[in-house]
């Protein structure tokens, strides 16, 4: 059961990728959609845990691994799935962290609209590990 849930959830990465692809979001636009998430985190120079852990380099960094940050079990257990998160597979987890993860994620926000998802990526992407810009 689990592999079958594995492969399953393989492909629908794979098409969430293709879909990204096809719609890459806009920085600018993305600054202004993370204002909905800085109550619970923060990203750039400095940035520290609160509710949520940092965000600085999260495209490309391994799921479930900001130093200091005690993340939920399933999400723990789920990221040896993730692996290094690229953009696709956040987009994915904003739509539905807990569905994402298989598991109650202590993100309860969820942000429906595919494009805010998109252009709020394409935001976080733009940040290093250290906070700096790209």
């Amino acid at each position: 059961m689990q592999r079958l849930l594995t492969i399953a959830s393989a492909a629908f990465i794979g098409l969430a990728a293709q879909a990204y692809a096809q719609d890459a979001g806009d920085p600018a636009a993305g600054e202004s959609v993370f204002r909905k998430c800085q109550a619970c985190h923060a990203i750039g120079e400095g940035a520290r845990n609160k509710v949520g852990p940092q965000l600085n380099g999260i495209v490309g960094r391994e799921a479930a691994s900001v130093e200091g940050y005690k993340y939920s079990k399933p999400a723990v257990e789920h990221a040896s799935v993730t692996g290094p998160w690229d953009e696709a597979e956040i987009v994915e987890y904003l739509a539905d962290p807990s569905a994402f993860i298989g598991g109650r994620s202590k993100m309860a926000f969820k942000l429906p609209n595919e494009k805010e998802r998109a252009d709020v990526v394409a935001y976080l992407a733009t940040f290093n590990e250290d906070g700096t810009t790209k």
